[in-house]
């Protein structure tokens, strides 16, 4: 039952914005950004961005909480969660890298000397990439060869639902990302706290998600939060059943239309338009 929960999830709404987004203290976003990337110099600050991207497209936004920042290097990262399945994934993600892409080269007034790079960075809790078993990918436009084209933006995606280290096997910073951000909300108390959970960067985190030091307004934004991730998560359901059945049904509509049987007694039968019965 949630009331027996610890600790909120990172893959919440509430989670996500509380630990990356909280301007006060960046120090785990700054950890986790340097771990996503495999840096070993450390980012000493970041500067949080406008978030150029809402109202650019119609696209359904649900499950999505996005994160644009710079660190001292000027490099930009953009952070997205994804939590339900998206068939879109990897174009909106460099319609954002190219966005931000494009945004750069207008301010260097369309000169392409001295451009800083882009990290476009997917959580997602469900995978995309079915034939791997590689929970990190990471990608940069490449020849046929293999060989690196450029290294102005740079995707990298976390499958959350494939990581399944055990603590023994946990050394990176990065899969103590994953770990803390697959595990977190199951955690009840300290006692069950792997040793690697006492850093301060997790820490800090962890602090920001026990439900026990929570103000009251704090608890409120929680729960209404949390309704409307259910809200959206059962939205994502419900297109996804209404997209099989209109396979099923187009499915139908060619098997009766191959037998002869007329437009209108398929459209009776099937509930689609005698337009998409005539595209078949």
């Amino acid at each position: 039952m949630e009331n027996e929960k610890k600790f909120i999830s990172l893959l919440s709404d509430y989670g996500f914005k509380a630990a990356f987004a909280d301007e006060s203290n960046t120090l785990f976003l700054r950890r986790a950004l340097q771990a996503l990337i495999k840096s070993k110099t450390p980012i000493k600050k970041v500067k949080f961005l406008r978030n150029e991207f809402v109202g650019i497209t119609e696209d359904a936004r649900g499950g999505i909480f996005d994160l644009v920042c710079q660190d001292e290097k000027q490099r930009t990262f953009i952070v997205e969660m994804q939590l339900g399945y998206y068939k879109h994934f990897i174009q909106r993600a460099k319609f954002y890298a190219f966005q931000r892409f494009n945004t750069l080269v207008e301010k260097g007034k369309y000169q392409f000397d001295n451009l800083t790079p882009i990290y476009c960075i997917g959580f997602l809790a469900k995978g995309i990439f079915p034939k791997s078993k590689e929970y990190y990918h990471f990608g940069r436009l490449m020849n046929q060869k293999g060989e690196e084209l450029d290294q102005q933006i740079t995707h990298i995606i976390v499958e959350i639902n494939k990581f399944e280290k055990k603590e023994d096997d946990i050394q990176s910073d990065l899969d103590k990302l994953i770990y803390i951000m697959k595990n977190l909300e199951n955690i009840k108390g300290v006692d069950q706290l792997p040793k690697f959970l006492t850093e301060d960067w997790i820490e800090q985190a962890m602090k920001k998600l026990d439900k026990s030091q929570m103000t009251p307004d704090q608890r409120m934004h929680y729960e209404m939060m949390l309704a409307k991730n259910a809200t959206i998560i059962e939205i994502l359901k419900e297109n996804e059943r209404k997209k099989i059945a209109k396979e099923t049904a187009k499915e139908t509509a060619k098997k009766m239309k191959a037998k002869g049987m007329s437009d209108t007694d398929i459209q009776e039968f099937t509930n689609l338009t005698i337009e998409e019965i005539k595209n078949l």
